[in-house]
């Protein structure tokens, strides 16, 4: 995979206050926490959020999964698959984008524009967050995920 990579150090601090922790310790809650954040980052960022946690229709030939985030900026439209941990039990957000999910990914990219009515083919990056508790988010972006 080469693919530009970007790292920041997210601000979730309210105030002068200590950083805001993911409002859940279960594994979704902190996964649609780190959702939350990437979209917030996005927009400040000039993204317009198109669709969040979007499935496609049901139906014969669907595929299955979904797509965290689809933003648009300057004419891209881009997936981006977003994946949160807030320890390391779980080892490294990208191990759990392999070549299956990758693959995954982009159908449903496809998909997304065929029902969008989009002639666009949406890129896929891939974002981790790691947010330990206690602590500010740190966030790895990688652009631009081709077919593995």
């Amino acid at each position: 995979m080469t693919a530009p990579s970007t790292t920041v150090t997210a601000s979730t601090r309210t105030g002068n206050g200590p950083p805001q922790e993911p409002p859940a310790v279960d594994r979704q809650g902190v996964g649609r926490a780190g959702e939350e954040l990437i979209a917030g980052l996005l927009e400040r960022s000039g993204w317009t959020v198109r669709d969040r946690n979007w499935r496609p229709p049901r139906g014969q030939g669907a595929p299955r999964g979904e797509l965290d985030i689809v933003a648009e900026r300057h004419g891209r439209v881009t997936v981006f698959e977003v994946k949160t941990r807030s320890g390391v039990d779980s080892g490294h957000p990208y191990e759990a984008v392999g070549a299956d999910k990758l693959r995954r990914l982009h159908v449903l990219a496809r998909a997304w524009a065929r029902a969008h009515h989009d002639a666009r083919v949406p890129t896929v990056d891939v974002v981790a967050v790691h947010w330990p508790r206690g602590a500010s988010p740190r966030v790895e972006h990688v652009g631009s995920i081709g077919w593995l």
